[in-house]
């Protein structure tokens, strides 16, 4: 494809929709600044004979690099620049700068400058609610009037003269960017200029625009503080520390306490079981095991026996759990006798099987062994350590997850990067000695591993919480007390459901230091709440991907960010993290790019499947011998150095030609304050009228008029939705994401003058009876993000969409008058009505009620979530 000429009318800023480029600046104070930058000897006259070959002035060539620069930095095709052509005046200008030579962007350049005398300049007032920084923009000045300055712009660049000599000069405002900034942007120019003196037929879209130094300092400078690697295994700094510390409590589970000496010796007993069972090196071992002390040992004793540990959580579906073991050649597997239930029907028993079970599967599949791993631990064997030797390249876990393709993929992580992350966990949150870390993810999330192992490399505490507890808040609230847990995980959707309970009933938390988050995008709405019921504690944003030994950044803070932005913090210790383009050269500081992975904490790729490892794990451009994993989450790294997440490479849409990243107007809903939480969806087909709808959960007094108005000051004009919808609380998948798909058919039926909220029949019976039966409506809808109008006396909570953690959700909304168990015993709505008028009496008065008021709340009352998330 060639560059093109997009035609464009004449217009104001508010009209043409100008390409903005990211701001650079740590330190935002208003003024202008100028910086100069000269133009290498002997260019100006290889730029005049380049002109002329191509019958084009000098300045088009100016305008095509300058195009190429703003594709670049905005990750637009299409760029509006201003272009000056008179003192004064300042027309736009467009140029599409689509993959091609050289040769076409510097004739689509041209062919716009011979359209710029019909142009309108961008002096018009701004139009009413909008600001200059609703649609800042950049001009350009290849003729030398400047420089200038105009309202609105944040950048020109002059070409002009200083002393004699050829210059680029630019003015910039310094709430934008800073010198540096600037000076990197008139490298870019100059490099564009090269490239088309080299070879006006080369690919402009393949010419690298940043200096060595940029790339060096991307790659270098941008990355995780260098850090020693101890030449040793987890588990054999697990024994040194048992050698220590043998009589100090290291795992505690259901009251139940096992010293280092305790669970190092049942983990000796189930690692000589498994040898003697043939394990080989490397070879998978699953464990079908619930959460507790047997699952820890089981997981060392793995480790130990030098084998990769795969959990399968005995709940899993039979069908998931023999898709899980044959794509991992699994013949070995850590269990008990109460949870091999899906697993007997995933393999099913040979007859006349005794002790250890061998299940046979389809053939060619090995008969599958499953070890009673409670009965190997207990056996009184020899709990002596092994000392296998190790390497630190040798496979030490898969953990599975979805696939796009519906079937699930295993990756694959080496005790290297394992041995790493724990050791960033013990450094970021100073856990030591004294420590303890609470258990509370799911064996099957990857962060199950560092709460389960991090604390016993420093000789503290893992305390292993089991799900009834994480499902009751206020439980988890005294066991975090009593225990004195100093290390706390969730995801922010649980996060919710536990500052609203520390929000109605406060409590202190003295030992909590640090609260952990990840798995979701944290709010700061969020955060502010967090920090006004628990100053003391430090809240750590948390971002990884399982495929690179999970966490890869952290960002820990303090206090709630002032400038309402959450980041994901800056790379952990020997991480490596860019922000690339589709050819895996890092973006201009500040860009949009997808995130790549490079350093100890890539994976080995996925298991038994080469066509996506290849896919995605790819060798690293800038450190030969060295292999980077390629995910599709987009990001841009701000001035201090932090990641910030925005979003996945397929959420990008076209409004009006622009491409628009949708994490990106959902970034700036979140920076308003009274937003707790946002989506944005696009109505309308491709070149029928597109538009961006907003919705939002949180202040109800936030009008779409109002806040509009606020995104115009975050946002370009083209980036602020058409129309902003308060739904309270957003509707989620069953897996606790945003569901989308109901968000975009809800706008497009509004679009369409559609307002009936209600399309369900009868199914549940009678509409809810006055009294309690309504109020209980009302708290289900709430957390349920339903119209109570829609619910009926026979309705069943769960079966409206309900979730564990949505049932934890509602009875923290209702002070605990419900429980989880009340649900399920009283599942439709009339008969937990009447539970609850039995347990409190319904003579009380409208407003006095037990669950009066508490569903008022304009807070929401959380998320529907998975368990299995928590």
């Amino acid at each position: 494809m060639t560059a093109t000429r997009d035609a464009l009318p004449g217009g104001t800023p508010s009209t043409t929709g100008w390409t903005t480029i990211p701001r650079w600046t740590t330190a935002s104070v208003p003024g202008v600044d100028d910086r100069v930058s000269a133009l290498p000897d002997g260019m100006t006259p290889m730029l005049g004979e380049r002109a002329r070959e191509l019958g084009v002035p000098v300045s088009a060539l100016h305008l095509a690099a300058h195009a190429k620069v703003l594709a670049a930095l905005s990750g637009d095709r299409v760029v509006t620049t201003a272009r000056l052509t008179a003192p004064g005046r300042y027309p736009p200008c467009r140029v599409t700068a689509a993959p091609g030579t050289w040769r076409d962007l510097v004739h689509a350049a041209a062919h716009e400058e011979e359209l710029l005398g019909g142009r309108e300049d961008p002096r018009a007032d701004d139009p009413p609610g909008t600001s200059p920084r609703s649609h800042p923009y950049v001009l350009l000045d290849p003729d030398g009037y400047g420089p200038v300055l105009p309202s609105g712009a944040i950048l020109c660049v002059t070409v002009t003269e200083d002393a004699g000599r050829p210059v680029l000069r630019s003015r910039f405002r310094t709430d934008a960017f800073d010198g540096d900034a600037v000076a990197r942007i008139a490298g870019y120019h100059v490099t564009a200029l090269r490239g088309l003196l080299d070879d006006p037929d080369a690919p402009h879209d393949t010419q690298r625009l940043l200096s060595d130094a940029e790339i060096r300092f991307q790659v270098d400078g941008l990355a995780g503080p260098p850090a020693p690697l101890p030449d040793l295994r987890f588990h054999e700094l697990f024994e040194e520390r048992v050698r220590r510390h043998p009589d100090r409590v290291a795992a505690v589970h259901r009251g139940r306490r096992w010293t280092y000496r305790d669970l190092n010796q049942r983990a000796n007993r189930l690692a000589r079981a498994l040898l003697a069972r043939g394990l080989r090196r490397e070879e998978t071992v699953a464990a079908v095991l619930p959460r507790d002390l047997y699952w820890m040992a089981g997981v060392l004793a793995v480790l130990k026996a030098g084998g990769s540990y795969l959990p399968v959580d005995p709940d899993y579906p039979p069908d998931r759990i023999a898709a899980i073991l044959n794509r991992a050649e699994c013949r070995l597997v850590l269990s008990e006798p109460g949870s091999t239930g899906n697993l007997d029907r995933a393999f099913p028993s040979e007859p006349g099987s005794t002790g250890d079970v061998d299940r046979a599967a389809p053939p060619p599949r090995s008969p599958l062994v499953v070890l009673d791993a409670p009965s190997a631990a207990e056996g009184g064997g020899d709990g002596s350590d092994l000392g296998i030797p190790v390497p630190a390249d040798a496979l030490a876990y898969i953990f599975f997850t979805s696939g796009s393709t519906g079937e699930p993929k295993g990756a694959m992580v080496e005790h290297a990067g394992m041995l790493n992350h724990l050791l960033a966990k013990t450094e970021d949150l100073r856990i030591g000695a004294g420590s303890v870390v609470a258990q509370t993810a799911s064996q099957c999330f990857d962060i199950s591993v560092w709460q389960l192992l991090a604390s016993t490399l420093v000789g503290g505490r893992t305390l292993l919480v089991e799900q009834e507890t994480v499902l009751d808040v206020h439980r988890l609230l005294e066991l975090v007390a009593q225990e004195q847990v100093t290390v706390l995980q969730v995801v922010p959707s649980y996060l919710d459901v536990l500052v609203s309970a520390l929000e109605r009933a406060p409590r202190p938390l003295p030992a909590l230091r640090y609260l952990s988050v990840t798995g979701e995008a944290l709010r700061p709405e969020l955060v502010r709440r967090w920090f006004r019921v628990q100053p003391g504690s430090r809240l750590v944003n948390a971002y990884g991907l399982t495929e690179t030994s999970d966490d890869t950044n952290h960002d820990v803070m303090h206090r709630a960010p002032e400038d309402g932005r959450v980041t994901l913090g800056r790379p952990v210790r020997n991480v490596r993290v860019y922000v690339v383009d589709d050819g895996l050269i890092p973006v201009p500081l500040g860009a949009t790019g997808t995130v790549a992975f490079s350093g100890i904490c890539v994976g080995r790729g996925y298991v038994n499947d080469p066509e996506r490892t290849a896919e995605c794990y790819r060798p690293d451009p800038h450190r030969p011998g060295e292999r980077l994993y390629l995910g599709g989450d987009l990001g841009r790294w701000l001035p201090d150095g932090r990641l910030e997440f925005l979003g996945r490479r397929d959420a990008q849409v076209k409004i009006r030609g622009f491409r628009v990243e949708i994490g990106d107007v959902e970034a700036a809903l979140l920076r308003v304050p009274g937003v707790r939480d946002a989506a944005v969806v696009v109505t309308g087909r491709t070149g029928h009228g597109r538009n961006l709808v907003a919705f939002h959960s949180g202040d109800p007094e936030l009008g779409s008029d109002r806040l509009r108005h606020l995104l115009g000051d975050l946002l370009p004009a083209y980036l602020v939705p058409a129309r902003c919808h308060r739904q309270d609380p957003l509707p989620l998948t069953p897996n606790g994401k945003v569901d989308r798909k109901a968000l975009g058919a809800l706008a497009e039926a509004w679009a369409q003058g559609d307002t009936r909220g209600d399309t369900r029949d009868d199914a549940g019976g009678d509409a809810p009876r006055p009294g309690t039966e309504e109020r209980l409506a009302r708290a289900w809808a709430a957390v349920l993000g339903t119209d109570p109008a829609t619910i009926r006396r026979g309705d069943r909570f769960f079966d409206l969409g309900g979730t564990s953690l949505t049932a934890v959700q509602l009875a923290v909304a209702l002070d605990r008058v419900v429980s989880l168990r009340d649900l399920t015993a009283s599942p439709t709505l009339a008969d937990l009505a009447a539970l609850i008028d039995a347990r409190t009496g319904d003579d009380r008065p409208a407003g006095h009620h037990p669950i009066d008021a508490r569903t008022s709340d304009d807070r929401p009352a959380g998320h529907r979530i998975d368990a299995e998330t928590t």
